[in-house]
């Protein structure tokens, strides 16, 4: 299965004592394959850069870059989607173009999409992907 994450899951499940650790777990299992884009990689580390430290960002930078369940993609067409937050129209455009099962988030400014007939995503919350997933 194909997902796009956002930053606010991929932040939550890093604390391994925190309730979304499970999403790095399955990560890590390989129980999906995990959709990037130049773009959003670079937001990854700039949150994680403010919220933990450098060496944490480049920790996880490192850990996303080499691992056999990512695969790098770059979205060619602006949908522009969002509205509510036009930055979050990159996961959005890379759910599109990345074909994606799954785009994960906790941000209510992709909940108009649920409704769009074309194109057609599923966006799910972390709660709603553990289900599943299984776990």
């Amino acid at each position: 299965m194909r997902v796009v994450i956002d930053t606010n899951c991929l932040v939550a499940s890093l604390p391994p004592r925190g309730d979304y650790y499970w999403l790095y777990e399955a990560f890590e299992a390989e129980q999906f394959e995990w959709l990037i884009s130049n773009e959003i990689l670079t937001e990854y580390l700039e949150k994680l850069t403010e919220l933990y430290s450098e060496d944490t960002a480049l920790l996880v930078y490192s850990i996303i870059s080499t691992a056999v369940n990512v695969t790098f993609t770059e979205p060619f067409f602006k949908w522009q989607l969002v509205t509510a937050d036009a930055d979050d129209n990159k996961f959005a455009d890379l759910a599109v173009a990345g074909n994606v099962d799954y785009l994960v988030t906790n941000d209510k400014h992709f909940n108009p999409l649920k409704r769009l007939e074309f194109p057609k995503l599923t966006i799910v919350s972390l709660v709603e992907f553990k289900q599943v997933l299984g776990l």
